[in-house]
């Protein structure tokens, strides 16, 4: 499956997105139960740092799972980061169990 607007692959065989740019790859890793994708890593590679490259993998995974109707549990640094700066993809994250009031 792909994002069309962004490039952004699922390549489930190695269970990791993928988006090419300017020759390189970037990934993010996941695991998959049902509907719920949980993404341990993010990566790109040094060339495509600070180029915006890890930004549109992102985008692009969250439109894919939008489209979907899958959920996203970012377990990484740098995707609960890009979920946190982007609220207008708060509907394709895993739901949190309400906590305890005490």
């Amino acid at each position: 499956m792909t994002d069309q607007q962004f490039g952004v692959t699922d390549n489930a065989e190695r269970r990791r997105f993928e988006l090419t740019e300017n020759g390189q790859m970037a990934i993010a890793t996941y695991r998959r139960e049902g509907d719920l994708f949980s993404i341990p890593h993010v990566e790109a590679p040094p060339a495509l740092r600070g180029k915006g490259t890890a930004q549109r993998l992102m985008q692009g995974i969250a439109d894919m799972a939008r489209a979907n109707k899958h959920r996203i549990a970012p377990r990484c640094s740098y995707a609960r980061h890009w979920f946190s700066r982007h609220p207008e993809y708060a509907d394709v994250l895993e739901a949190q169990a309400p906590r305890d009031v005490l």
